[in-house]
Parts: structure tokens; C-alpha cells; sequence
């Protein structure tokens, strides 16, 4: 061994121990006829301390070391005089009595240490020197620590690990599907999976019960703070269960992490909302309940009044902002071009500020105050609050605004701390979505998502009134998992398939072995898939899931540091009998 102690072990219980200890050069300092050599590890930093007075040739061998050398030193435990209470090590140092360089190291492009000044592309070019830093290699070990809890969880509540493959057919009704070529079956091509849908649907078929898996799955679409190309699942179904098996299983994993990984005890049952709640009182399908400021639909106070802006108006709807009415007026000019942004893309905004001597607004003039004290009395507002109101001719869209009007103003205020957490189920998805563009419906979920039983009768009627069975697990805005019980009746799936417009030819040929499969017995059964890197990015109070991934692509979908994807040699084309044809660039 090239050491007998890491770099984070030794406490003063250690003094006039001789150990050695091996690891990175994290900074250097000179001091007179002392050198002194912070040596760090993945477990911490130790001070090694060279005297000139006692070892000349070895403090000059010291004081000649850059940073990110690999070192190895030899020497006695020491009390430090000048403790560092700052670190675990910080009671003690090590004299050095031997040294010995086991690689030398080019100077790093940025520095090692938590707040470093390497931007984003550069920490991503060079992601393994990024590793090193604490803040990212403690988000792998949170990482780590993480699938641990889950397969300890899981195994307790007889769930059984199921590998599942990697190379799969491409089947519709998902995001794009990144493909590989397949050399023996020239032509022919093999999908990523985007997750193991119908694979695990064959294991509840095969008798299996109960099963999970923490698997990579691949989506090719843009990118986004919580989205990669390739992504880890903890995929899950069970069978023999309705939705509230699968809420309480699934409830009870998250408690276990909040306890184990985080330490907070959660007692009571999550929350459960509707979708259509969801949208209508917080514009989002994964409202952040943080913090209240409920929407308050304002048709019935503000429209007929002469404000052209709200009478033409499909909704008019607003927030109201606790403690806010001291925004000042470029503040909330600056909210106003918040909301004009063409991500946003609204056309203004309307405040009130609520006063002890009454309402004043940007609108008064086409208002009386008995108007506006309505409106107050609609949002339950007090003197100090602020009210701020949004209005559009596309009822969901505009609501859309304003969700990210009120999200905006949580974090202005300070409503959205990374340590509170509250969880809840969003329930009674929609089953199916019109596109006006195609003129057909798409399944909102997948499939093979199970329309309530209640609502099955409407699937020949009014299809776009059915409800899912499913749901999704949101935590402080964030969708964490998300799942559906399944359909498992042979004649209810290839209705389904003919709603979503499939030929029966073309539904045969992407999922025949799945209806094959049912024809020997289905059970019923239903299942949830949690997004583990948006899990661990919640406990570690990330704002981007790529931190705790260890080799993540930029938002381009690029591995700058493996410079993927990239061309390929003409002879791996032709093996594979493919022609690439690029359009020239007008």
C-alpha cells in the first residue's frame, strides 16, 4: 500500500503515530525555513510540514512542488500550535521525514477547490480534475449513498433487481430515440430505451411480482436544468395493486430517503391534487407548495369596467404577494418586463399595492375603490400585500405566465428555501391530448396508461374527458417520479391503440409481443419511476441535475471532454452500410 492513513483520518488520538499518506498537492506556503504542503485526498486535507532546520534538502524538495502533484510523504503526528477547527484534521499536522513524488502534474486550467474560478465549459472539458473538488465529488458520494437506501428499501418490501436490456426496438409515443446501427442485420437498427415500459410489463406477465431496477435510459430531446440525454430511473411495477398500493409503497421509499439520507422525519401523508387543481390554481402540472399565492380568477371582479385589456380577455387571474406592497415602482417595472419575455411571452402586467387607507393600481382610473376592495377581499389580501394580475386570450397559456410570475416572486421573497421540502401527488392526469396540428390524440403519459374505470365508457364519447390512472410525485416544483396503473386487458389496449391512431398492422408490429404476452394471462398491474438525478439534485440543493452526474453533456447534448458524439471512420460507415448525407449549410 502507498499509504497507511488517508488524507481525513488522523485526530490528535493519532499524535506521535509514524504513518504515511498519499494524495494530491492542494496548495503550497513558504514561511521562513518552514514549507508547509496541504496533501488532499477524497477523504480530506492533512497539513505536512517541512522544517529546513532539520531536513534542508527535503524542505527545498518541498517548497519546488505544484499544485495537483501526486505525493507520497512518510512522517510523526504532531499537535498543530495554530489549530484549523475548520477541518477534521485541523487539530494535528504531519513532519514529514520522507517525500516521494509519484507523478508530477502540468498546472490544472482552473483551481481545485469549491469556489473555483473555472466557468461551466471549461469544469465540463476537464470534468476529471472538476471531480476533485469537494462540492461535486460529495454530490457522487450523496449519489451513492442514495441507490444504497434504495436497494435496502426496496429489497425489504420483496422487490426483486431485474436487469433489462440496453439495446431494444423503437417504438412511438415518446421523445425521440437515439438508434445504433446493428452490422449483422444490415439496415436495421436497434433503439436506447427511454425506459423499460413493456419490458417490466413482461415481468409482472412472467410472474415476478415485484419489480425495480436502477437503469440508464435515453431520450433524445432539448435540454433542460433537469434533463440529460442519458438519464438514471429507479424503475419500479407491481402487480396485483391499484393506485393507492402503489401512492403508499412509493410514499413510504420517499419518507425512508427524506429519514436516512437527509434526516427529516416526515409524518403525515403527502398531499394529493388534482391535475385540473393543479393547472387552475398554480398554471403547472408540478406546483412548488412551498409557499401559497394560490391564482384567484378575477372574470367575475374586473371584467365590464372599460379596461379593454381585461374585458377582451379570455382569463383574468392574478397572485397576491405577501408583505410586497413596498415593491418599488422600478421593481415592479422590472417584474413587468419579467413577464414580457419571449419565453414568457405575456403582454403586461397589473399591480395593486393593498394599503391601510386603501388600493392603489396601475389601473385606478377604470376602477372604483369598492371595485378593488372586491378584488382584495378575493385573494383574502391585507394592508403590506401586492397584488399582481395577468390577462390573456389563451386561458392555459396565460396561466402558464402566471406560474412563472409566482414562482419568480417566491424567489424574490425568499419562499423557496432548499431546505423545506414539501411532497405531493398530482392525480387525475388527462388520459389523452389533442393536437390541433395533427388532428389526433396523443396518449399524455404512454399507451399502456389505464384510463380510470369510472371513465372507461367515455373512451367512444368523449375521449378527451377521460381521466389516467395515473400520477406523478412532485417535490418543491419538481416532478421526481412519476407512473400509471397499466391496462392489462388485451381488448382495452388495441382500443386504445385505435384512439391514438394506430393500424392495426403498425400497432402489431411495434407491440405485438406485448399483446402476445397478455394472451397468457396478464394481472393487473401498475408501476412509478422515480428520476434518481433529480433526486439527489433536490438533497444536495442543486439547481441542475448535471452536478451530480459524473461525466454529464452541456445543454447541447455534447461530452465536451470526449468530444461526443463525433464523425466516424469511412470503413465503420461502410461495415455498417450507411451513407451520410449532410445538407450543405445555405
Amino acid at each position: 500500500m502507498y499509504r497507511t492513513k488517508t488524507c481525513g483520518e488522523l485526530r490528535a488520538s493519532d499524535v506521535n503515530q509514524l504513518v504515511t499518506l498519499a494524495g494530491w498537492v492542494q496548495k503550497t506556503r513558504k514561511m521562513g525555513g518552514m514549507a508547509f504542503v496541504d496533501l488532499r485526498d477524497r477523504y480530506g486535507v492533512t497539513q505536512l510540514v517541512f522544517n529546513q532546520d532539520v531536513d534542508a534538502s527535503l524542505c527545498e524538495r518541498a517548497n519546488k512542488l505544484g499544485r495537483e502533484y501526486v505525493v507520497q510523504a512518510t512522517g510523526t503526528v504532531k499537535e498543530r500550535s495554530n489549530k484549523n477547527l475548520h477541518i477534521p484534521t485541523g487539530e494535528i499536522e504531519l513532519i514529514v521525514s520522507e517525500l516521494t513524488i509519484l507523478n508530477a502534474a502540468a498546472t490544472p486550467p482552473f483551481t481545485i477547490e469549491d469556489e473555483t474560478d473555472g466557468g461551466d465549459d471549461l469544469r465540463m472539458k476537464y470534468r476529471y480534475l472538476d471531480l476533485r473538488r469537494n462540492v461535486v465529488r460529495s454530490n457522487l458520494e450523496l449519489r451513492h449513498k442514495m441507490t444504497i437506501e434504495v436497494r435496502r428499501y426496496m429489497d425489504s418490501q420483496q422487490f426483486i433487481e431485474v436487469e433489462t436490456p440496453v439495446l431494444v426496438s423503437s417504438t412511438p409515443e415518446g421523445a425521440r430515440d437515439f438508434v445504433v446501427p446493428s452490422r449483422m442485420n444490415p439496415g436495421q437498427f436497434y433503439a436506447l430505451p427511454q425506459s423499460p415500459q413493456t419490458l417490466k410489463q413482461l415481468l409482472m406477465v412472467s410472474g415476478f411480482d415485484r419489480y425495480f431496477q436502477i437503469v440508464k435510459c435515453f431520450r433524445d430531446e432539448d435540454l433542460r436544468a433537469d434533463r440529460q440525454p442519458e438519464f438514471t430511473q429507479i424503475d419500479c411495477e407491481m402487480s396485483f395493486v391499484e393506485q393507492d398500493d402503489i401512492l403508499t409503497m412509493f410514499e413510504g421509499l420517499s419518507k425512508y430517503l427524506f429519514k436516512t439520507i437527509r434526516g427529516v422525519e416526515i409524518n403525515e401523508p403527502f398531499r394529493r391534487i388534482s391535475w385540473n387543481d393543479a393547472m387552475k390554481y398554480y398554471g403547472s402540472d408540478k406546483p412548488d407548495l412551498r409557499f401559497d399565492m394560490r391564482f384567484v380568477e378575477l372574470d367575475d371582479v374586473l371584467k365590464g369596467h372599460g379596461f379593454s385589456v381585461f374585458d377582451n380577455a379570455a382569463y383574468v387571474g392574478g397572485i397576491c404577494a405577501k408583505g410586497a406592497a413596498s415593491y418599488t415602482r422600478k421593481q415592479l417595472d422590472a417584474l413587468t418586463d419579467f413577464v414580457k419575455r419571449p419565453q414568457i411571452g405575456a403582454k403586461g402586467m397589473v399591480y395593486a399595492r393593498v394599503e391601510e387607507d386603501g388600493i392603489k393600481s396601475s389601473v385606478d382610473k377604470f376602477y372604483t375603490q369598492e371595485t378593488l376592495q372586491e378584488m382584495k377581499k378575493a385573494f383574502g389580501a391585507e394592508p403590506g400585500d401586492l397584488i399582481l394580475i395577468l390577462s390573456g386570450d389563451d386561458v392555459t397559456k396565460t396561466r402558464k405566465q402566471l406560474c412563472e410570475l409566482r414562482l419568480e416572486m417566491g424567489s424574490q421573497l425568499g419562499l423557496r428555501d432548499k431546505n423545506k421540502f414539501v411532497c405531493l401527488w398530482v392525480v387525475d392526469f388527462p388520459l389523452l391530448e389533442w393536437s390541433e396540428e395533427d388532428r389526433r390524440y396523443y396518449a399524455m403519459h404512454h399507451p399502456f396508461t389505464s384510463p380510470k374505470p369510472e371513465d372507461i365508457h367515455l373512451l367512444d364519447s368523449n375521449p378527451g374527458d377521460v381521466r389516467a390512472n395515473a400520477y406523478d410525485m412532485v417535490v418543491n416544483g419538481v416532478e421526481v417520479g412519476g407512473g400509471s396503473i397499466r391496462i392489462h386487458d388485451n381488448e382495452l389496449q388495441q382500443k386504445m391503440f385505435r384512439l391514438l391512431g394506430f393500424a392495426a398492422e403498425q400497432a402489431e408490429a411495434q407491440f405485438g409481443f406485448l399483446m402476445n404476452a397478455f394472451k397468457y394471462g396478464a394481472p393487473p398491474h401498475g408501476g412509478i419511476a422515480y428520476g434518481l438525478d433529480r433526486w439527489v439534485s433536490l438533497f444536495a440543493g442543486l439547481d441542475s441535475i448535471r452536478d451530480c452526474i459524473a461525466f454529464p453533456k452541456n445543454n447541447s447534448g455534447r461530452d465536451v471532454m470526449l468530444d461526443a458524439p463525433s464523425a466516424i471512420a469511412q470503413a465503420q460507415l461502410d461495415e455498417l452500410r450507411i451513407a451520410v448525407n449532410i445538407p450543405p449549410v445555405c
